[in-house]
């Protein structure tokens, strides 16, 4: 996809129109359902007939351009693509990374990143090689690519571009990208040195059927990026497997060598409650895969929080392979593929708008790919527009003649191995069934007397190094701005043993995705559960899930209490979405249970509950030890 393709010429003609960005708004949206935000929107204004000006100046005008070009299965964008033809190969495409930056300095303790302004931004030149790297691993739309790239600050100086040149070491990768300021491109610099910097100089007008087949062909990995993935995984056994994890990776593997190649679509599903490895063991088959012949495999993850830690893991390695899945499967699949899709309980499926039974979201990629592996655990889907069930996959293979095979994950390795610990968490947040008190070892599982008493805790965790979280139902407003400082608006009220009004509030986790420039200690919302500084900010389900830390202490809100012997339901005290809200309180329960099931299982050493009710808090004080 692309907002505007044509002739440099043509478009630097356009670019001076006042209509000409409103229009590529337009194929912006048709195209993807969305506007692009307003200070993306001012930067096309500012920066293309910059550049563009300077391309015609460099005697380029006859070579076409793609503006705002995708990268299928990345959900990046690349700025400007020249696009033209030299004498060795059929095309040629120069990446032009655009930045209007008149001031950056290195980000702390982030090699590679900067602080501009309020964000924290990879360097020009490493992001450009991204483009230009995944163009040469991916890009298999026409024979002969040969892929270049160039990143324009056209408002910097000589001060700053000579710093950004000497952040980056001469032995780097990104060193192969250069850095161009307002001094480069000025009116005085000759047509050939122009033409010279901007990698474009000897570029003739490519053959239009050759930019065609670029832009039609199907993005699929080569086998030189699967390997290095491969080695990324495995070489530094980044997701060790015990016992039981390891015989269940291999019975996987047979599954999906029998399913292969059979019916209209190979399903294998794995299931597990929380704690199983289900993530590792996803991870770990990737590697695998990898190295196999005509795989074309892909890792997926509903949820966005696991993607990021998944993506920085594994670093460059992952682009393209690694990704979140919501109703579109990613490009460049085909029947040769295997999907691993974890977290499937979480994957978008819309319950009430299916047209067939089936989700069309999972049937899609079904009919797409050879065999879909999905990692599934019912007790985690925590909202009606989400979730598949073993009984719904086993219905759609009957009805459509897939092989489905099976593989269950019996043995936890969260929570100190505690299966105890799992069994009475599930009996705790069942509808219909009640666990005895507390009182097995092996897991330290206690009550918390109040907010006060569990931050005290988490804290004293997380002095000694150890990671704690502290985490609530989404029963208090979440209105602060996306970047520091946060407003403590997980606000709660209790009165003590002295009869006296108390008070404690936290803020929700920073929103952002990336870190904001000043505030080290308040990560973004992906690394909220692993990085330094997340306790002193209170997740929720949507940042907690997927993840572990070692000491957890879960706050339940008004929306679940405990009545005469039995849970109850009040959607009314959600602050989550609208279609959560908005539903009865019979069919509320089941969602709210399971939000509170998982995370009362993200913990691996330590757990704290502790309700705003008191009638619910006596009752959790007659089941647990006081802490």
């Amino acid at each position: 996809m692309y907002v505007h393709r044509g002739t440099i010429s043509e478009a630097a003609r356009q670019s001076v129109r006042p209509e000409f960005v409103d229009e590529c708004v337009a194929r912006f949206r048709s195209r993807r359902g969305m506007d692009p935000g307003e200070e993306e929107i001012g930067s096309w204004r500012r920066s293309w007939p910059v550049l563009l000006d300077a391309l015609v100046r460099a005697g380029l005008g006859d070579l076409d351009v793609l503006l705002e070009l995708s990268l299928p299965g990345t959900g990046e964008r690349v700025d400007m693509a020249v696009v033209g033809q030299d004498t060795d190969v059929e095309l040629t495409v120069v990446v032009v990374e655009l930045k209007q930056w008149t001031w950056a300095v290195p980000a702390p303790g982030e090699p590679g990143m900067l602080e501009v302004g309020q964000r924290t931004l990879p360097h020009p030149a490493r992001q450009v090689g991204g483009y230009v790297h995944y163009l040469r691993d991916w890009a298999v739309g026409g024979t002969g690519i040969q892929t270049r790239g160039v990143a324009l600050l056209h408002n910097a100086g000589a001060e700053l571009l000579g710093h950004l040149r000497a952040v980056l070491p001469p032995d780097s990768p990104s060193a192969e990208f250069p850095l161009l300021g307002r001094d480069d491109i000025a009116d005085s610099v000759p047509a050939d040195e122009l033409a010279d910097r901007l990698h474009c100089r000897g570029l003739t007008p490519a053959p239009k059927d050759a930019i065609d087949r670029f832009l039609a062909g199907e993005h699929r990995p080569s086998q030189r990026a699967l390997q290095r993935l491969a080695d990324n995984i495995e070489g530094r056994n980044r997701f060790p497997l015990v016992g039981e994890q390891d015989r269940a990776r291999r019975a996987i593997l047979d599954a999906v060598k029998e399913a292969g190649g059979k019916g209209p679509g190979g399903l294998v599903v794995v299931t597990g409650g929380p704690g199983t490895g289900k993530t590792a063991i996803a991870a770990r088959l990737m590697g695998e895969l990898c190295r196999m012949e005509r795989r074309n495999p892909r890792l997926l993850t509903t949820s966005g929080a696991l993607t990021k830690q998944l993506q920085r893991l594994l670093q460059d390695e992952s682009r393209g392979l690694v990704a979140t899945f919501k109703q579109q499967p990613p490009s460049g699949l085909d029947k040769s593929s295997v999907v691993l899709l974890d977290e499937a309980h979480r994957a978008e499926t819309y319950p009430e708008q299916r047209t067939s039974g089936f989700p069309a979201s999972l049937r899609n990629l079904l009919d797409r790919v050879g065999v879909l592996v999905l990692f599934l655990d019912e007790r985690q889907i925590v909202r009606p527009t989400e979730g598949i069930t073993l009984d719904e996959l086993e219905s759609h293979a009957r009805e459509s003649g897939a092989v489905m095979r099976r593989v269950d994950l019996e043995t936890q390795f969260r929570c100190n191995g505690s299966q105890a610990y799992h069994q009475w968490v599930d009996l705790l947040f069942s509808a219909d069934r009640t666990p005895q008190p507390w009182n097995s070892g092996g897991y330290d599982l206690a009550l918390g007397p109040d907010p006060q008493a569990l931050a005290a805790w988490v804290d004293d965790h997380a002095a000694q190094g150890r990671s704690a979280r502290i985490t609530a139902g989404f029963c208090w407003p979440w209105n602060a701005e996306a970047v520091p400082p946060l407003e403590p608006e997980v606000a709660i009220r209790w009165h003590g043993p002295d009869e006296d009004e108390h008070s404690w509030a936290r803020p929700w986790n920073l929103r952002a995705e990336r870190p904001v420039p000043g505030f080290p200690d308040v990560p973004p919302r992906p690394f909220w559960a692993t990085d330094e500084g997340g306790h002193d900010q209170v997740g929720c389900i949507y940042t907690a899930q997927g993840l572990e830390y070692a000491f957890g202490a879960v706050i339940l809100g008004a929306d679940l209490v405990r009545r005469d012997g039995r849970w109850q339901a009040h959607p009314e005290a959600s602050h989550d979405a609208r279609q959560l809200r908005e539903l009865s309180p019979r069919r509320y329960l089941r969602y709210a249970l399971n939000t509170y099931r998982v995370l009362a299982t993200r913990a691996t050493h330590g757990t704290r509950l502790y309700s705003t009710d008191p009638e619910t808090q006596d009752y959790l004080a007659s089941l647990l030890p006081g802490s």
